[in-house]
């Protein structure tokens, strides 16, 4: 059995779209580099809005969320994963709705950092697909990448492809390649950090308040002001 797990997330409602297929190529890569992979296409599934319940309390949002959908299947299959490769078309500008609410519902897991002292995202890798006939293809990428990295989720290099299109994106050798690279770097990045229990340290902020606060205001009234121009 591979020790590395990555789950390929289609988030177009086209199963035969270039968004899925440099996802396959991706996957397929991933399972050269000796991952065992499985697709979730998310059309299959009723993920509901997000409730926002955070913005009441932070407390009230946490694993389970109290909404009753299909996202509790697919919480644990994240998390049952090392890593995520997230292939999505461009919806004016921006993700596919029932990615959006997917990545907003992920809060809950995110969130547990309020109860654990970790997210319980911390640790996995990610990477992202992009493909569509609108611009912004590299927004929609790094916006999706800075989301997911906020929510402790580790981003290797070149962990973005996008393509900008109508053709058939297998007849795109530059596209098929960087799909397959990202597979591949996804693999050896999760290979590098296993054995790394956490990362994100909430107990440092007894030591930031009692000690390194009043370092940086010591040396700030140590430096010499900048002159005024005359």
């Amino acid at each position: 059995m591979s020790s590395v797990k990555v789950l390929g997330i289609n988030s177009s409602p086209r199963k035969y779209g270039n968004s899925y297929k440099l996802l396959r190529i991706a996957l397929r890569a991933a399972e050269e580099e000796g991952a065992g992979v499985e697709v979730l296409h998310l059309y299959d599934y009723e993920i509901r809005p997000c409730k926002g319940c955070v913005s009441d309390r932070a407390t009230k949002c946490k694993y389970p969320c109290i909404i009753d959908d299909d996202m509790k299947y697919l919480y644990d299959k994240v998390l049952s994963a090392d890593a995520l490769i997230i292939s999505t078309p461009i919806y004016w500008f921006d993700v596919s709705g029932q990615l959006k609410n997917f990545i907003d519902r992920l809060t809950a897991l995110e969130n547990m950092i309020l109860f654990d002292g970790r997210s319980w995202l911390e640790g996995k890798v990610a990477g992202v697909i992009v493909c569509g006939n609108d611009g912004g293809a590299v927004h929609v990428a790094s916006t999706l990448l800075a989301t997911l990295n906020d929510m402790g989720i580790h981003i290797p290099p070149w962990a973005m492809v996008y393509y900008v299109g109508k053709d058939d994106v297998l007849k795109v050798k530059d596209k098929l390649l960087d799909a397959a690279n990202l597979g591949k770097i996804i693999v050896k990045a999760v290979k590098l950090l296993k054995g790394i229990k956490t990362w994100y340290d909430p107990s440092m902020l007894t030591r930031v308040e009692s000690y390194w606060v009043r370092e940086v205001l010591r040396e700030i009234e140590t430096t010499p002001k900048v002159p005024k121009s005359k």
